[in-house]
């Protein structure tokens, strides 16, 4: 098995995961100059010192760490007291508010921005409901987005990512030794004191890392931005340089992103690092508090109505799907199911939306085969490189996907090795079936074969966990049996194997499908003529359009994004028959 798949798995990353980081570090890095008359290629800093010495590229990367540090600060202050709350305390309709808040998390930000600026705008619905109570001049309405949506990013980061920083604090709550309070409260500790000197040092690894989390997916988010039309971020000005692949600026502020990340995780490590051990875990259970009565109530009010704001953007996207008509009135004066009919009409929204089929059923096939091949070999197999190939196939889940989509749009719209290429194409019919091939890669032209292979690179992480957890619960003896009756690898796979972990790759398949339809920063990058826009480009397309309905069929497309989205997590979830959280449990 492992002389079969080793050579075109380490030619696959090779050529789409290290050759177009190394394209990208060296379009960064490298600089061409005339010496005596020959041009020399050589190391410097010269492009991001440009960056740096250009004032709207510095506003860009402040805004865009402003944008992260407020939403990391803010998902904290409200994770922390939720995670708590879930862990500690029982009260009515718990589960199924938990339920909610993991909706939250894999409901797409890029279109409840539609929703967003709907309620928030100047003369959006929340104005014009407190100017009814006589709170609110309509003469001066109140800025709720701010700076031209500055305000209204940050809000819509916050309510899409608080869930990942309350998972991951509630999972390090969850791991302190209950007695350690015990004894700090018998000692006399008030329940504040207990909580800044015990629990909370205690819980800082989690906390640590859920921050990380959430600074690097609002620092890159590109089309949350996009939507409201804020160009001062760094994301936004990477998709502006996108096709300008000659511009080193492009390369170094992709890169400069690169960094930043990087530089993040070593930091959420290094802080989550440190003395955290503790003797061991008591016998004793976690102590649950049951909330009756009115405080059961106000609790699960609270929580409910955090949710309900939280769901407010995809809520108001639902809502704008309807309105024939909803101009200065807090809520539509004329609906109509009319839309839902027109993104079945339109040319573009019909084409995105097969289009979005295509690549993520492709995705999905390739990341099936992948994932399984390789689980199989690093659960079943020993070899020289084993630690190097699991690196590798996790690596995507720690490459922002702008990062990957840039580097991938300017490493495929080129020749490989430059002038060289040319030399190597040879004559007539070989140089035609060269050149044919070269262009199947190429974004420029067509970007399907690029998009299946950039949608199933990162999402291949999902998949290697799918088949790793189903393979560690499955028997080795089933197999080693049908070895012994003399079937071959491949077969005992086929026949034995497969059926086993069945469920597992099916529920990871859905999960990179519906992931693959919802994608922005692929699709949003290596799609430049309207005939290969997928879901999410069109969506950002159609609502830039300068129509009156134009909202209307965005917004209807949108609940056809979030309806599939739905129904994929549902059935997945059914497969599996339990939380979809165990999947990925290696």
């Amino acid at each position: 098995m492992k002389k079969l798949f080793l050579p075109p798995l380490a030619i696959f990353f090779a050529l789409f995961l290290v050759y177009p980081l190394i394209t990208l570090l060296g379009g960064a890095f490298m600089v061409e100059k005339v010496v005596n008359g020959h041009a020399v290629t050589s190391f410097s800093l010269d492009y991001f010192r440009l960056i740096f010495e250009n004032s709207f590229y510095r506003e860009c990367f402040t805004n865009s760490f402003i944008i992260a540090v407020i939403t990391t600060t803010l998902t904290i202050a409200l994770s922390l007291p939720l995670a708590m709350l879930f862990l500690r305390y029982e009260f009515p309709a718990k589960k199924a508010l938990n339920v909610l808040l993991l909706t939250i998390l894999v409901l797409p930000p890029f279109v409840g921005a539609i929703g967003l600026k709907q309620f928030l705008s100047r003369f959006g619905s929340l104005n014009l409901l407190l100017s009814n109570l006589g709170f609110v001049d309509m003469s001066h309405p109140i800025d709720w987005l701010g700076a031209g949506g500055f305000v209204g990013i940050i809000i819509l980061q916050v309510l899409h990512l608080y869930p990942i920083m309350m998972l991951s604090t509630q999972a390090a709550l969850a791991n302190i030794d209950p007695s350690l309070r015990d004894a700090a409260r018998n000692l006399g500790a008030s329940g504040f004191h207990t909580f800044r000197t015990i629990t909370l040092p205690l819980a800082m690894p989690g906390i640590f890392a859920g921050s990380s989390l959430v600074f690097v997916a609002a620092f890159t988010d590109l089309g949350v931005p996009l939507m409201f039309d804020f160009q001062a971020t760094v994301p936004t000005q990477i998709f502006n340089l996108v096709t300008q692949i000659d511009n080193p600026v492009g390369y170094a502020l992709v890169v400069l992103t690169l960094v930043v990340v990087s530089l993040l995780f070593v930091l959420g490590k290094k802080l989550g690092e440190g003395d955290y051990a503790m003797m061991g875990r008591s016998s004793s259970q976690l102590e649950v508090t049951t909330l009756r009565g009115t405080k059961g109530l106000l609790a699960a009010g609270a929580v409910g109505l955090l949710i309900f704001i939280s769901l407010l953007p995809h809520i108001g996207v639902v809502i704008q799907s309807f309105a024939a008509r909803w101009f200065m009135t807090i809520l539509p004066t004329e609906w109509s199911p009319e839309f839902y009919s027109e993104i079945f009409n339109l040319k573009i929204t019909v084409t995105s939306i097969r289009n979005s089929l295509v690549y993520a059923t492709s995705s999905a096939v390739v990341d099936v085969f992948l994932g399984m091949v390789i689980a199989w070999l690093l659960v079943r197999e020993k070899f020289v490189g084993r630690t190097l190939l699991d690196v590798l196939a996790m690596l995507p889940l720690a490459l922002p996907g702008l990062v990957l989509a840039f580097a991938y749009f300017v490493t495929f719209s080129k020749a490989p090795l430059g002038p060289l290429w040319s030399e190597w194409l040879g004559t007539g019919t070989t140089k035609w079936f060269n050149q044919a091939w070269l262009d199947a890669f190429d974004p420029r032209k067509n970007p399907t074969l690029v998009l299946v292979i950039a949608y199933a690179v990162h999402r291949i992480p999902f998949m290697v966990r799918a088949g790793y957890a189903g393979l560690q619960q499955t028997s080795v003896t089933l197999e080693e049996a049908s070895a012994n009756l003399g079937a071959g690898p491949l077969r005992t796979m086929w026949r034995i194997t497969l059926p086993l972990i069945g469920a597992n790759l099916i529920a990871g398949a859905l999960l990179t499908f519906i992931f693959a339809m919802l994608d922005v920063s692929n699709g949003m990058i290596l799609t430049l003529e309207t005939q290969f826009y997928p879901l999410t480009k069109a969506i950002y397309a159609v609502m830039g359009r300068i129509t009156p309905t134009a909202p209307s069929v965005a917004c209807a497309l949108g609940v056809l994004a979030m309806a599939v989205l739905a129904v994929g997590l549902i059935l997945a979830s059914k497969l599996l028959g339990q939380k979809m959280g165990r999947l990925f449990r290696a």
